[in-house]
């Protein structure tokens, strides 16, 4: 049998570790292996080519994707989608694992309801917001970074009169904001799915400047577009000097984490292992309760993500 691997969307730290793994893995089975170079766009162009062990070797550190990525328009014109298909037929390639995101699922969602595709998606995406899973590749590598940021910027914050507002990635989803706020110990999280209680946390953070309090930090995610807005409001209303960070696209790189690498072979081989099963899986493998599971494509994208009510609720201390 001949597997594919290809990334798709936003890159992550994690990719990596699973295009090695999917190497490793499908060889010691005895199967034939291939990489898809510049996702979508490198299907429809048939940049395929055969994938061996030397060129996996010396990556797991590594961030982003060797194979490299793309976001494809031209993937939801048909003629485009029935040439990718002709050039996974060409290549005798009976299985297709996809690293991606709910963009790049669905795409594959119409995909394999046109043509006979073999896929197995796995969940890769820093913003965490996949359905039907509560962890996606990538995202602990993130929140070290932005932790890594958060604490370097706290140190400049105490040791000034200052207040630092500091946006962060995650699209229309609060995860990352809601976790690096708990974890860095801020005094101020605004995401897209709580309502900023502004009245409120401006005057406890009143009291709290009164009472000796020298620094604020405010993490905000990028979804709220609220970034300068909030940093003029603390100035305003609370009194404090204001300085705004973005961390903008380091938090997509840098090396993996322990977590994201493990996260990432188990993933690969449970991805590897029903392609093998199944002539027709057309899967996303998920991560719930310390358990991976293969859910339908459809289950994936037919809603839309939810933050647990549990990381919802520590909001509620911050504000």
């Amino acid at each position: 049998m001949a597997l594919a691997i290809m990334c798709s969307g936003g890159d992550a730290a994690g990719m990596n570790p699973a295009i090695k793994k999917f190497v490793d893995y499908a060889h010691k089975l005895n199967q034939e292996t291939y990489f898809i170079y510049d996702g979508l766009e490198g299907l429809i162009d048939n940049r395929i080519k055969k994938a061996s062990h030397k060129d996996v070797a010396g990556i797991m550190h590594i961030g982003g994707t060797i194979l490299r990525s793309s976001r494809s328009k031209r993937f939801f014109e048909y003629e485009n989608r029935e040439r990718a298909f002709k050039n996974l037929q060409t290549c005798g390639i009976d299985g297709l694992v996809v690293l991606g995101g709910d963009g790049s699922f669905r795409a594959m969602d119409i995909f394999s309801k046109e043509f006979n595709i073999n896929f197995v998606g796995i969940p890769t995406t820093i913003d965490n917001d996949i359905n039907g899973t509560e962890y996606c590749l990538g995202a602990d590598t993130a929140l070290n970074v932005i932790r890594e940021a958060l604490d370097k910027i706290r140190d400049t914050a105490s040791s000034f009169n200052r207040a630092f507002v500091v946006e962060v990635m995650g699209r229309n989803c609060g995860y990352l904001a809601i976790v690096s706020s708990i974890i860095s110990g801020a005094e101020v999280c605004v995401v897209p799915e709580v309502s900023f209680k502004k009245d409120a946390l401006a005057k406890r953070l009143r009291e709290e400047v009164q009472n000796g309090r020298r620094y604020i930090l405010a993490i905000i995610s990028e979804g709220t577009k609220s970034t300068y807005e909030i940093g003029t409001w603390i100035q305003d209303e609370i009194g404090l000097e204001t300085r705004i960070s973005i961390l903008g696209h380091i938090q997509r790189g840098g090396n993996p984490t322990v977590h994201d690498r493990m996260m990432a072979f188990e993933f690969t081989i449970g991805a590897i292992d029903h392609l093998l099963e199944s002539k027709n899986a057309n899967k996303v493998i998920v991560y719930n309760k310390g358990e991976f599971q293969l859910i339908d494509i459809e289950e994936v994208v037919s809603q839309t993500y939810q933050v647990p009510a549990k990381l919802l609720n520590a909001i509620n201390y911050l504000d």
